[in-house]
């Protein structure tokens, strides 16, 4: 029976894909550099996002109006440069070929990617650059149930803990070294659980959920004890992640560079514990001082309606008669 052309193509890619795994070289730095690929899934994610970003950027300075470049350095170049290194570049190349790679990956792309977008503004950009009628839709999704739903913070909180859970102790993370639909899925779902955590507790743009300070540093603080106790669970479990394709790796050409596929299963449950405790901490002093530079600006605005009130008491008080001249 022949196979339909798609069909052809998609075995073809994938076979290319299977080829390329078994010459990589041993992961080094250099690696990070030299095993850059185009990634299409990325490369087109990354140019429509960022380019429909600069497009409002552009747009706001042709009619004179100011938008911060902090701004569009955070939401372009970390953010989104940030998700296209993380997934075309030496750690896209070596993602499903070592475990602890891929958690380098798993951890720019759950908290620096959403982090840099959240800071980018993209939300206040599309509502002050969008004509009428997208602009209403746009408000609706803001202001929609499923919106208000998905950004509540102790549910988001909820779906940020439990994905690497999820991910790491089911048959997901299995299908996605078998499925390369699967595995750019998973790329995008880490970068969305994270922005649905993230965004509310950055408040910069207009998004339901958002809670008060205190609240935004109590849950950031609660995810230190999870990313710790996930990834200590990982470092000292004997039994593999991903057992089949791991072994099956080191029984290739590759078996000569790769470390047992155990103490790579360690590493990366390290690099989970350090770099998520690392990435929260920043966070929560991003937090802190966004909560002091608030708490300034509200006392500036206190003592101005003081001053304001109490020279209009003056004011009042000189533009009364005397009392004496009444009688």
């Amino acid at each position: 029976m022949s196979s339909s052309p798609t069909f052809s193509l998609l075995t073809t890619i994938s076979a290319g894909a299977a080829g390329d795994a078994e010459v990589l070289p041993r992961f080094t730095l250099e690696s990070f550099f030299s095993e850059w690929s185009l990634a299409p899934f990325s490369f087109v994610v990354t140019v429509w996002v960022a380019g429909l970003y600069l497009l409002g950027v552009a747009q706001m300075r042709r009619r004179g109006d100011h938008w911060p470049i902090g701004r569009t350095i955070a939401f372009v170049v970390v953010g989104m440069g940030s998700f296209y290194v993380a997934t075309a570049s030496g750690l896209g190349a070596y993602d499903t070929t070592l475990l602890s790679v891929h958690m380098v990956q798993h951890m720019v792309l759950s908290m620096l990617v959403p982090l840099a977008l959240a800071l980018g503004a993209p939300v206040t950009l599309a509502l002050r650059t969008l004509p009428g009628t997208p602009r209403r839709w746009l408000l609706a999704v803001v202001h929609s149930r499923l919106a208000r739903v998905l950004s509540f913070p102790p549910l988001a909180f909820v779906l940020y803990v439990i994905s690497p859970w999820a991910l790491y102790f089911t048959g997901w993370y299995d299908a996605s070294l078998a499925s390369t639909y699967v595995h750019e899925m998973m790329h995008l779902h880490l970068v969305l659980v994270g922005a649905l955590f993230f965004w509310p507790l950055m408040g910069v743009d207009p998004v339901p959920g958002r809670v008060g300070y205190p609240a935004r540093m109590l849950l950031v603080a609660l995810t230190l004890p999870f990313h710790a106790f996930l990834g200590v669970t990982i470092m000292g479990q004997e039994e593999l992640i991903g057992a089949e394709h791991y072994q099956e790796l080191r029984e290739g050409p590759m078996a000569s560079w790769l470390p047992p596929a155990i103490d790579d299963q360690h590493l990366a449950g390290g690099i989970l514990w350090g770099s998520g405790d690392l990435i929260a901490l920043a966070f929560f002093g991003v937090l802190f001082v966004q909560w002091v530079r608030s708490s300034m600006k509200e006392a500036k605005r206190e003592d101005r309606r003081l001053d304001l009130l109490e020279a209009r008491a003056a004011r009042a008080a000189t533009a009364a008669p005397p009392e004496e001249s009444r009688r």
